[in-house]
């Protein structure tokens, strides 16, 4: 794996890690613990990060760092290509019992990482990964609690599901994806947009173009870690304490103030899956 990335210049205002893989590194030999996550991102203005578990060990991890730790609430969900995997082994249903039994603990703050990814799963498995999706909407809705999706290459059938379903009162469009139309017809729908280090990349620009017409009241920011790191980093290790290159650039390319968009950010990130950890 190569070498972490330095950290950089604190942020003038905390801001939150609203998506997360704590238990992930790209290729398992360099795994930070969740302590000294926390501590790295803390001493440059992320304090605090939503861990998602989206497949049934790394949820029930999810749940124990959460309990161990008040810096980190979860989400926990069978990602959508774990649940094609899932139906074709026959264990499907045992596992979303288990799941369901996770989000009910006081921790967890959303239902997701769910959704669609017509990159990775064909159309043999899409069926159950659409399946899969309207469960967790409709758990989402049951628990009151924020449904975070994952969309990679299925903006239009997204929405389409969502809407057959109804919407939960929170929805966190993660690692948002798309184009300004795009995020026009999410933001119609009350969705949080969270943008992660893609929006810095050089052959970025349509996500660039959906930055701008964000309110900033919609606005998060993830880092979908060990994935996605930022500009310069890109293909490095991510991590939470390297959020800030991304919120800096956000504010950069928005022409707004740090600080203020900092303050919007976290403002943000409570409303959407609730203050007080």
């Amino acid at each position: 794996m190569s070498e972490r990335p330095p950290a950089p210049e604190p942020l003038p205002h905390p801001v939150v890690d609203n998506h997360c893989h704590l238990e992930m590194a790209l290729d398992g030999s360099d795994v930070l613990t969740a302590e000294d996550v926390l501590s790295a991102s803390a001493a440059v203005g992320v304090p605090r990060i939503v861990q998602i578990g989206c497949e049934l060990e790394s949820a029930r991890w999810s749940v124990r760092v959460a309990e161990e730790l008040t810096g980190i609430v979860a989400g926990v969900a069978l990602h959508p290509n774990e649940a094609p995997r899932l139906a074709a082994a026959g264990t499907f249903d045992d596992t979303w019992a288990e799941i369901q039994e996770l989000a009910q603990h006081p921790r967890v703050r959303a239902v997701g990482e769910t959704g669609l990814d017509h990159f990775r799963t064909g159309e043999e498995g899409r069926a159950a990964q659409e399946h899969s999706f309207r469960l967790h909407i409709d758990l989402a809705k049951r628990l009151g609690k924020t449904l975070v999706i994952h969309d990679r290459d299925a903006h239009a059938d997204v929405l389409r599901v969502v809407d057959d379903e109804g919407a939960p009162d929170r929805v966190v469009m993660h690692c948002f994806s798309g184009d300004a139309a795009f995020a026009e017809a999410c933001l119609e729908r009350g969705f949080w947009l969270s943008f992660a280090g893609t929006v810095t990349f050089k052959n970025a620009g349509a996500l660039r173009e959906a930055l701008l017409v964000v309110p900033r009241d919609r606005l998060l920011v993830e880092t979908d870690a060990p994935f996605l790191a930022p500009t310069p980093y890109r293909g490095r290790p991510n991590a939470s304490y390297l959020v800030p290159h991304t919120v800096r650039f956000m504010a950069e390319h928005r022409g707004e103030d740090l600080s203020a968009l900092c303050r919007a950010v976290e403002e943000n990130t409570f409303a959407a899956f609730g203050g007080g950890w």
